[in-house]
């Protein structure tokens, strides 16, 4: 009981002289790191309440519930109450409800990263640093959710979607030369190929064995990131008349998806951003440009002037 009190005692007192010792720069140091402490518990905890998986909820629970004795911690140096940024606090609800706990919660790991680096510079916050460090450790290996389980799937559709599509679309704009019938052509090829790939996927998953994807769903998630990515590269062709132009708008389409895509997916599998996307982008505009110069060539070639 006395080693109890005794360290009361000196966590009291040792926090009022730092306290009493923070200059006014350093004071409001302390109180953004104050505050991101109470925003990140109330998103956690919020993040929680949405999360089916018992033990994911468990795990942010925890994390909630530590994030807010940081900010307490920190309440005892500052010695004043802060708000919590409500507006981050939507802004990560919003990003779970629509892209999943995962990509939500690995965005808030970068900023866990980043509260890492800020309070090493403060011995007095080393605590903070080492829950800082573990939070990092569960947020890698915690989620286990389906849409991240057919990533894999998503890849295969939206990858050869944009590959072989934006080179059929650019193929067509010269050999063909009419944004209507580019559109009507394009449609027709990419529901087919929608519709094979994901036989294909189905055909392959079920002969993996021994895996948790579900064949039907595998199949499902492939055709449709294909079906999708084909209507937004089809849309140029059918908003504007000119093919030259279709064909520019198609391409910045194109170049759009593969950010968007490899941002969400170098989020949630911790991967590099740059490398992906470089490696996409050259992928689908190399084949494009092929196929632009095979269309020009065969139009020559063959005489036929659409």
């Amino acid at each position: 009981m006395f080693f109890a009190w005794r360290f009361l005692y000196m966590f009291v007192y040792h926090n009022k002289i730092t306290e009493m010792a923070l200059t006014e720069i350093e004071k409001n140091k302390f109180l953004s790191f104050q505050r991101n402490e109470m925003t990140e518990s109330i998103v956690y905890a919020k993040l929680a309440n949405v999360e089916k998986n018992p033990e994911n909820k468990k795990v942010l629970q925890r994390i909630a519930a530590e994030e807010a004795s940081h900010a307490e911690i920190l309440r005892n140096y500052t010695g004043m109450s802060v708000k919590p940024d409500s507006a981050r606090v939507h802004k990560f609800y919003f990003l779970a409800r629509v892209f999943g706990v995962t990509f939500a919660v690995k965005l808030m790991e970068r900023g866990e990263n980043s509260a890492q680096e800020n309070y090493s510079a403060y011995p007095e916050l080393e605590r903070l640093v080492k829950d800082e460090e573990e939070h990092e450790r569960l947020l890698i290996g915690m989620i286990n959710e389906e849409r991240l389980s057919y990533m894999g799937s998503v890849v295969l559709g939206l990858n050869d979607a944009l590959v072989e599509f934006t080179g059929a679309l650019a193929g067509f704009t010269l050999a063909l030369n009419d944004a209507s019938l580019i559109a009507l052509t394009g449609s027709i090829t990419g529901i087919a190929a929608a519709l094979s790939m994901a036989s294909s996927e189905y055909l392959s998953t079920k002969s993996e064995g021994g895996t948790d994807k579900h064949p039907v769903k595998a199949s499902v998630y492939t055709g449709v990131a294909y079906l999708i990515t084909v209507s937004l590269l089809v849309s140029p062709f059918i908003m504007f008349a000119n093919v030259l132009l279709s064909l520019g708008v198609m391409l910045l389409f194109a170049l759009l998806i593969i950010a968007i895509f490899n941002y969400y997916y170098s989020v949630a599998k911790d991967e590099s951003f740059k490398k992906r996307f470089l490696e996409m982008a050259a992928l689908s505009f190399g084949v494009a440009g092929v196929s632009f110069l095979i269309g020009y060539l065969l139009k020559v070639l063959t005489g036929i002037d659409a």
